[in-house]
């Protein structure tokens, strides 16, 4: 007999509800369910999970794997109770990382046109304009190469910009200088003015935008954290501001969510705070993504792509 499929989140009651109606839609010959409604669990074989509480994904006996609807599992891997043996699998959805790929664009154009120095010029009534090097003139550095640093890429590309990229094994991309490992970090950053993060958080990345890495970057450079916040040493990153290593930093993504009211951050004049809007999951994109999935498994009993809990990805 068909097991049933457990919808494991923390999510508000109404945008649980909303997942699993969206879910439900796409997936008409299964029955999913909630852990508020579900009861006994012993029949569960596939859990959708998003910020699951801690615990139950280990007591479940029948469980085969779990599909995650989020694109990052740090959260998952980092659970002491997740149980290691059963498949992970992430969200890989198309429309997620164009959807990255637009933030990615708006705010290295805000950069390279200087916008933050002229919204602080109106807040003063100043009129100055200031030299503007054309965008095949500024180099924007990637870190992170997967869909989401491919996707964002390409679009910095069409944009005019010299773009390269970094990743921890080599890879080949068109139009795009690439780097990979340690032995690549430093010529990596020394042509990097604008840095953007999209690197997954695992325990070789965690801390990575930290004092030793600013001072490989350009003196001034500019640096964009669409990542995770546990990448950035935030006292570092003050550090290097004041010291005018750095020009300016977006953050979209902190190791405290919601940022704290009284946080530095929040009124420092070269950061730019964001309130983890870069890329959210489409709900109908990603439940398509997810049925396919699960259609895929129960007609040929072939798991998607897993995680490996060694890389984190």
């Amino acid at each position: 007999m068909r097991g049933r499929i457990l919808l494991l989140t923390s999510l508000r009651a109404a945008e649980e509800k909303a997942w699993q109606e969206a879910l439900q839609s796409v997936l008409p010959g299964e029955r999913i369910v909630t852990r508020h409604e579900a009861g006994e669990l012993s029949d569960i074989e596939i859990a959708i999970v998003a910020n699951p509480p801690k615990g139950v994904l280990g007591r479940l006996p029948r469980l085969k794997w779990v599909q995650s609807l989020w694109a990052g599992v740090d959260m998952l891997l980092a659970d002491e109770t997740f149980p290691r043996q059963i498949p992970l699998v992430r969200l890989i959805d198309p429309a997620l990382a164009r959807a990255m790929a637009e933030p990615v664009a708006t705010h290295v154009l805000a950069l390279h046109r200087r916008l933050p120095l002229y919204a602080e010029q109106q807040r003063r009534a100043v009129w100055r304009q200031h030299e503007m090097p054309l965008a095949g003139e500024r180099c924007v550095g990637v870190m992170g190469l997967g869909n989401l640093g491919i996707a964002a890429v390409n679009v910095l590309n069409s944009l005019g910009f010299k773009v390269n990229g970094w990743s921890r094994t080599k890879k080949s991309l068109e139009y795009v200088e690439t780097f990979a490992g340690e032995e690549g970090l430093s010529d990596f950053l020394g042509r990097s003015e604008i840095l953007v993060n999209l690197l997954s958080l695992t325990d070789e990345t965690r801390g990575i935008l930290s004092s030793e890495l600013f001072k490989q970057l350009p003196m001034g450079a500019q640096i964009i954290n669409f990542a995770r916040g546990a990448h950035l040493v935030e006292k570092d990153l003050l550090g290097a501001l004041e010291e005018g290593r750095l020009g300016h930093a977006v953050l979209d993504v902190f190791s405290t969510e919601p940022l704290p009211e009284g946080h530095l951050f929040w009124r420092h004049p070269k950061i730019t705070v964001l309130p983890h809007v870069a890329a959210l999951t489409d709900r109908g994109s990603a439940s398509k993504i997810v049925a396919e999935n699960i259609h895929r498994y129960r007609n040929d009993n072939k798991l998607p792509d897993q995680v490996d809990p060694e890389l984190g990805y």
